[in-house]
């Protein structure tokens, strides 16, 4: 009867114990987390700036078109279109 008690106590005692997790577990967790929150940084920074210059040329390229689009229309207004 002593012994099963004495038992039961330490077994109630490593249970307490063992609630939550370590500083270690956490630390590891939490730069885990940093590393991929890293990639994806550098990721999405990659294809931003892809698109920021596929922007850019589009722009370029629609103010050439205008602008020759004007100096057509300019030269059927002198012809009397």
């Amino acid at each position: 009867m002593c012994v099963s008690f004495l038992e039961d106590i330490r077994l109630k005692k490593l249970q307490k114990q063992r609630i939550g997790f370590t500083l270690i577990e956490m630390v590891l967790v939490i730069a885990i987390i940093v590393i991929l929150a890293a990639v994806l940084y550098m990721s999405v920074t990659k294809y931003l700036d892809i698109g920021h210059k596929a922007a850019s040329n589009v722009s370029s390229k629609n103010s050439s078109f205008s602008s020759a689009n004007s100096k057509i229309n300019q030269d059927f207004i002198s012809l009397g279109y």
